[in-house]
């Protein structure tokens, strides 16, 4: 059964945050590389879409999260928390973080993007042309890059998917080139 039914079966097809049955599309939650049923939600259209910030957010469309939060799905209430984080200014989601539980490895990924920082404070990575790079973004290397630790060379043109940035440290980003993860200069990429 591959991950998408899982995800349609377990949420009786319908979104796992808000319970819409239309539109609906399988998430990786970031900073994951592998889709699978533990990284991966099943949402509708109208929260990808602000999910991805590719729309203005809609704070009441969210109050759903009141229900999703308390999913027995890790990647599901990792992205309750994440939605909450954002929208913390509002008010009414400060009370329902306060009663929100994850596990400390739970907790670890929902930190993982930055969503509980803020704004002032967040790293932001931005590659060669200064475009800021989110996890979970496909760039480009701009140089051929010797890879450390081994005789592989990166070449200029190779398409890197599905990044995950560092959180400490503006300048490096991680991703696989091939089979193997690596840790690339963001000076060296460009957002596609």
């Amino acid at each position: 059964m591959s991950v998408l039914q899982t995800l349609q079966e377990r949420s009786n097809s319908s979104c796992e945050l808000c319970t819409s049955k239309e539109d609906l599309n399988q998430y990786t939650i970031p900073p994951s590389l592998n889709e699978n049923v533990g990284n991966d939600v099943l949402v509708c259209k109208t929260c990808l879409d602000q999910i991805n910030g590719d729309v203005d957010m809609d704070a009441n469309h969210w109050r759903c999260l009141n229900d999703s939060m308390w999913s027995e799905h890790v990647a599901v209430q990792i992205m309750a928390w994440r939605m909450l984080q954002r929208l913390r200014n509002e008010g009414w989601p400060k009370d329902l973080l306060d009663m929100m539980y994850l596990d400390d490895d739970a907790m670890a990924l929902a930190r993982a993007t930055g969503e509980h920082e803020d704004a002032a404070s967040k790293i932001i990575h931005r590659d060669v042309n200064g475009v800021i790079l989110e996890a979970g973004d496909n760039v480009v290397l701009i140089k051929d890059l010797k890879v450390k630790g081994s005789s592989m060379v990166a070449k200029q043109g190779t398409a890197v998917r599905n990044i995950r940035l560092d959180h400490e440290n503006a300048e490096f980003i991680e991703g696989k080139v091939g089979p193997t993860q690596i840790v690339i200069i963001t000076k060296y990429v460009k957002k596609t």
